[in-house]
């Protein structure tokens, strides 16, 4: 099973299989902990829930736009003008 210089099956990889060795061992802990990480950093970290604010911007143009009409801040003509460019734009 042993040959002369004490490898198994007679042959073996000397240096080139040593350092090989190495620096398989230091990629893998390398990618163990980079995948620790991003697990502690996804588990962790609130996700973002989209809020009235993440919409569309044409919809919150029109959303601002009611409500200065419903402010009193622009009369009826002024919003449906306002609001017929808005829709034209889009």
């Amino acid at each position: 099973m042993y040959n002369d210089n004490g490898w198994m099956w007679g042959h073996g990889w000397g240096w080139g299989g040593g350092v090989l060795m190495g620096v398989l061992m230091i990629l893998f802990v390398v990618a163990l902990v980079t995948a620790l990480v991003l697990a502690i950093r996804y588990l962790t970290v609130p996700q973002r829930v989209p809020g009235p604010s993440a919409g569309n911007t044409e919809d919150r143009s029109e959303r601002l736009l009611a409500e200065r009409f419903a402010r009193g801040e622009i009369d009826e003509d002024e919003y449906r003008r306002r609001m017929t460019v808005l829709r034209e734009h889009s």
